[in-house]
């Protein structure tokens, strides 16, 4: 049987999911699967969203789970009962010996998402990856380099890229149906909390601290690292920009036009108000990112509870003739009432984000994969982009005029909105608080490295110091 390219999956609507397809190749185009279209796969990294990908793939047809990854003893006995004839193991190099292993499910912390990912791809096996798929922008290249080199399906853990729905209200406005697109705005608003303080202490005996590090620059243990605080520390995680907003600043790049992939500038401000804690990275953050085109990428982290808060986790548009779509209903310039926003199916490999991507290893496809790689680089990188701008930010007195946005009536919009909220909502009073606010940072989307002012301080950020034994390779070296 000939090999099956993605135009022709997608054409093939009547051909059932689990239908048998023979493939051919070599370790260039990922693990031969069998002629029983069986896949085995191993899932690293077991709490919190570990979980939900075993329950995923448990719930594709002639998917086995054959090994389970973790550091912590405990946690990985506790999995391990739910899984009989599951091998388990605490360090993924030893799951990825297995020459029999099709594939590898990533849910660790994000510190450890590009290395397993290149270290997959090098053996050959398939990856689907948890969301960022980087912690730094520059491992996010490697990764793009070893899936083109190795031939691999990689693929992201961005939900939404397999909604046909999305997919088709993102070609309708590239076609232009409201006219050129203006700004791609992107909001993380989820309430949290404090993580409180925790001292340096031992690692627990059932945590393997060398291997739950990793390639994190890290020497001291502390209870607030394992198993979910670890997102607010800039050496193992990214902050919510990077955690649950990494969904909704793919979709607002993925809504730009075609051929736009990093922007020229960005910036970013905001803080870590009210919560005095041990977490270091902001729960309230402004980021504007203009690309070569002209359009920009706009992007709200809020985290910080109130009476009456509005939790928004969602996508808007807005188009250079003062329309938007927000939440579902295109708005006409100056419009009270909007109208629903209607338009065809978009181009998706069909079976949800599970299925799309072992219906693409199944058929060698790396270009079958929801969120492939390069648009999981690009997407990744604007989040980190934002982040290294706040990570290089001065403090300024909390108050409307923090952002300097006077020339940018769009921006100075959307930031006063954030400040608004924060000022009358969460209480923050004006002028007794501070604000880190980022300068704007040049980026050369070509060379993937900054020029101009801050360019030193900013290229020093695109790649974080590894441990031995657990160095990212270079592009060169994958």
């Amino acid at each position: 049987m000939s090999r099956i390219t993605r135009r022709g999956f997608m054409q093939a609507t009547s051909v059932a999911a689990g239908s048998s397809f023979l493939i051919t190749g070599t370790r260039a185009s990922g693990n031969i699967i069998g002629a029983n279209d069986r896949i085995r796969i191993a899932v690293a990294g077991l709490n919190g969203r570990g979980g939900a990908h075993i329950g995923g793939w448990r719930g594709q047809k002639n998917v086995e789970i054959v090994a389970l990854i973790d550091p912590d003893k405990r946690v990985l006995a506790g999995r391990l009962k739910r899984i009989p004839g599951a091998k388990g193991y605490a360090d993924v190099r030893k799951a990825l010996e297995d020459k029999n292993l099709d594939a590898i499910s990533v849910a660790t912390p994000n510190h450890w998402h590009s290395l397993i990912t290149i270290w997959a791809a090098q053996a050959g096996k398939h990856v689907y990856v948890e969301k960022p798929m980087s912690h730094d922008c520059q491992e996010g290249r490697v990764v793009v380099e070893a899936q083109k080199k190795y031939g691999v399906v990689i693929q992201h853990g961005t939900q939404s890229r397999s909604s046909a729905g999305i997919a088709g209200l993102h070609e309708a406005i590239q076609a232009g149906k409201w006219g050129p697109l203006k700004i791609s705005y992107g909001y993380c608003c989820k309430p949290r909390g404090s993580i409180g303080k925790k001292a340096v202490s031992s690692p627990p005996s059932n945590l393997d601290w060398n291997l739950w590090r990793g390639p994190a620059q890290i020497d001291d243990f502390h209870g607030n690292y394992v198993h979910y605080n670890w997102h607010w520390f800039w050496k193992t995680g990214n902050g919510d920009m990077n955690n649950q907003g990494t969904h909704q600043l793919d979709i607002a790049r993925w809504a730009l036009d075609t051929d736009q992939t990093h922007p020229v500038r960005v910036m970013a401000l905001g803080g870590r108000f009210k919560w005095n804690d041990q977490g270091e990275t902001p729960n309230t953050m402004y980021g504007i990112a203009e690309y070569p085109n002209g359009q920009y990428a706009m992007f709200n982290v809020r985290n910080v509870n109130y009476k009456g808060y509005r939790r928004q986790v969602e996508n808007e548009y807005y188009f250079k003739d003062g329309g938007k779509i927000i939440r579902g209903k295109y708005y006409a310039k100056g419009a009270k009432d909007g109208e629903k926003v209607s338009v065809a199916a978009g181009k998706v490999t069909p079976g949800g984000n599970w299925g799309s991507f072992i219906a693409a290893c199944r058929a060698g496809d790396p270009s079958m994969a929801n969120g492939d790689a390069l648009a999981a680089h690009y997407g990744c990188v604007l989040g980190h982009l934002m982040n290294n701008s706040y990570r290089l930010g001065k403090k300024v007195p909390f108050n409307a005029k923090a952002g300097g946005f006077a020339d940018n009536r769009d921006a100075s919009e959307h930031f006063l909105k954030l400040h608004d909220v924060m000022s009358k909502g969460v209480g923050i009073p004006e002028n007794d608080a501070e604000y880190t606010v980022g300068p704007w940072l040049r980026y050369d989307p070509k060379t993937e490295r900054h020029v101009g002012d801050h360019a030193e301080q900013a290229n020093a950020l695109l790649k974080d110091s590894n441990r031995t034994g657990f160095k990212v390779p270079t592009v060169a070296d994958v």
